[in-house]
């Protein structure tokens, strides 16, 4: 009876370590100070879960930036960047993403700007049409990260 006692706490031991280890690991990447007197977004830039990081969607910066859909792609391609980075990875640790559009005439444009961010293979990926975005954003692009080990 003790040995069976024994293996039963073993084999709880086995399955909580890797939880509680993995449980120990996110991490919450805070988005940029609020203006004065702004409320914070509510939401992370991004959480990394062990060797996950998960990026917020983010925009173009709107309407108020201006400028062609290719210079909205840029902007949104540099925003992303930027939460990838600030997770501790690279844009080739990308392994998905969603780009939301508001009008799907712009995905060659799109594409143009996107290659440009990846040396290696590309990420899988989504291209919405959405519509209207917030702050009458170009794109709103998202996406999900995984640690390269090698």
């Amino acid at each position: 009876m003790k040995k069976l006692f024994a293996l039963a706490a073993l084999a709880a031991t086995a399955v909580a370590a890797p939880l509680a280890a993995q449980a120990e690991t996110v991490t919450y990447v805070p988005g940029p100070a609020p203006a004065a007197g702004a409320l914070p977004l509510p939401f992370s830039r991004a959480v990394v879960a062990g060797d996950t990081a998960y990026i917020s969607g983010t925009t173009d910066g709107g309407a108020k930036l201006g400028g062609t859909a290719a210079d909205a792609a840029k902007r949104v391609m540099d925003n992303i960047k930027g939460s990838v980075e600030a997770a501790g990875m690279t844009m080739d640790d990308l392994v998905w993403v969603q780009i939301f559009a508001a009008d799907l005439a712009d995905y060659g444009a799109f594409n143009d700007v996107y290659r440009t961010y990846f040396t290696g293979p590309m990420p899988a990926r989504a291209f919405i049409g959405a519509g209207h975005l917030l702050g009458d954003a170009h794109f709103e692009v998202m996406g999900v990260a995984v640690k390269k080990t090698n």
